[in-house]
């Protein structure tokens, strides 16, 4: 457990560094920022004609409200705590790189949802977009990440019995007589 909490506190703060480096808010961070932004627009579209972006906004040509994707909202801080989890946990690098895939998708898919809704929340009520902005939203991303982490540990491989049973008494395996 030692050894899991040092390792994910080391990859956290080095991503979090990594990620507010100028060459990567730059060539990473901004351009991805930006491609959420159109992907909402194209899903939007699909029943709304009157949403563009700009950049890293949303705009609609039915009022002058507009959203703006910013640092933290862009689910890059979310995903930086499920790879670091899923780093610093014993698990083999296949089964590690399928579940950041699958963390992606489940993180952003879930993000997409928050962005439009928080567009079309903004449009209406701006104290209702407030709230959810700030308290709902921000809760609700974080716990994605949670529960991405716990359901890619229910589906790790277990040790054999054995190879447990060895290691929690600290010796290898039998010796043959």
């Amino acid at each position: 457990m030692l050894r899991f909490i040092v390792l994910f506190v080391l990859i956290l703060a080095t991503l979090f560094v990594a990620e507010l480096l100028q060459p990567v808010e730059t060539h990473v961070i901004e351009p991805f920022t930006s491609a959420i932004a159109r992907v909402s627009v194209w899903l939007v579209g699909l029943f709304d004609p009157h949403a563009y972006s700009i950049g890293k906004e949303l705009h609609t040509t039915a009022s002058s409200f507009a959203i703006s994707i910013e640092r933290g909202c862009n689910g890059v801080e979310a995903m930086i705590i499920l790879v670091a989890a899923m780093l610093a946990f014993p698990a083999p690098w296949r089964h590690r790189l399928i579940g950041i895939g699958l963390g992606f998708v489940a993180i952003q898919a879930l993000n997409l949802v928050r962005i439009i809704s928080l567009f079309y929340l903004g449009q209406w009520n701006r104290t209702w977009f407030d709230w959810f902005h700030l308290y709902l939203w921000q809760a609700l991303i974080v716990l994605d990440a949670l529960v991405a982490f716990l359901v890619w540990l229910r589906y790790l491989p277990r040790p054999a019995p054995a190879a447990r049973h060895a290691a929690s008494i600290g010796g290898g395996p039998p010796a043959l007589l």
